[in-house]
């Protein structure tokens, strides 16, 4: 054979064995663990997303890996904190026309069935172009109907269930899900946090206060209790006090004295109705 020819077919050989396996390489994907991959082809979605593992895939298209893991998107107004690195903070509006400041986080997560969808309608940066916007809107619309003390202290609770129930409501159909919603802080005029702490701090003080009423109101109680007790007991020692059980008593007493080891001479009138008379020997 000839020499030549040899080498032009090894060198074409060569060359067909190195492109099919850049095309064999070019039709691996990987999918990582928490993500879905979407497939493009000359710019056409594929509907079906790959789940996570080893895949092949036209070697002419792309995988666009989307996470699918719970995420966080925070509002902050502590720069350095929140997605935005800068004051994120949401102004909103009370009930009475008061501006309130509300610092958030938001956990949400891309549905993976969704991943395509998403992808071709809105991009993969959805957080900025659709759950900002959402819980901006869905801030605004909640606060508006409460107070300014009723968003800081009493209703705190029922304000973020409602921010979350119409945050879930604006995302329907959106392709993703907002599972929880944690409002960190709330800013209110000066003013109206400085009434609000002296009203919080009255309460408290009436609360204190009705506590020391009703425990003296107790101790009254026991001790009325006492004092019949002590009376009853004065009753029925004053009805067993007869003039045969006084005597009786008394010689009892003047029997001691005279048992008593000491120097004393007792002098004892005969009707024991007089007071004896006591002298000290010593």
């Amino acid at each position: 054979m000839d020499p030549k020819k040899a080498s032009v077919k090894l060198v074409v050989v060569s060359i067909i064995v190195i492109i099919v396996a850049i095309f064999i390489m070019a039709s691996i994907t990987v999918v990582p663990a928490g993500h879905v991959g979407v497939v493009v082809l000359f710019g056409k979605v594929r509907p079906n997303p790959l789940q996570p593992g080893i895949h092949l895939i036209n070697p002419l298209a792309s995988t666009v890996k989307m996470e699918t893991r719970l995420r966080e998107y925070t509002m902050s107004i502590a720069r350095e904190e929140g997605v935005r690195k800068s004051d994120d903070a949401i102004d909103a509006l009370t009930s009475e026309g008061l501006t309130v400041r509300l610092d958030l986080t938001a956990w949400f997560r891309l549905n993976p069935e969704d991943a395509p969808k998403v992808y071709s309608d809105i991009g993969a940066n959805y957080d900025q172009r659709i759950i900002r916007p959402t819980l901006r809107t869905a801030i605004r619309d909640i606060v508006v109907q409460y107070t300014a003390e009723n968003i800081y202290s009493v209703k705190r609770d029922t304000v973020v269930t409602s921010i979350h129930a119409r945050a879930a409501e604006l995302i329907a159909g959106k392709g993703m899900t907002i599972e929880r919603i944690l409002l960190r802080n709330v800013i209110l005029p000066q003013l109206i946090s400085d009434a609000i702490d002296a009203k919080l701090a009255a309460d408290q003080d009436a609360r204190k206060m009705e506590f020391v009423l009703q425990k003296e109101h107790l101790e009254k109680e026991r001790k009325v209790v006492e004092a019949e007790g002590i009376r009853e007991a004065n009753r029925i020692i004053a009805q067993g006090l007869t003039s045969s059980y006084i005597q009786w008593y008394r010689i009892e007493m003047l029997k001691q004295l005279v048992n008593s080891p000491n120097n004393t001479i007792i002098m004892i009138p005969e009707d024991l109705k007089s007071s004896p008379v006591i002298l000290n020997t010593n």
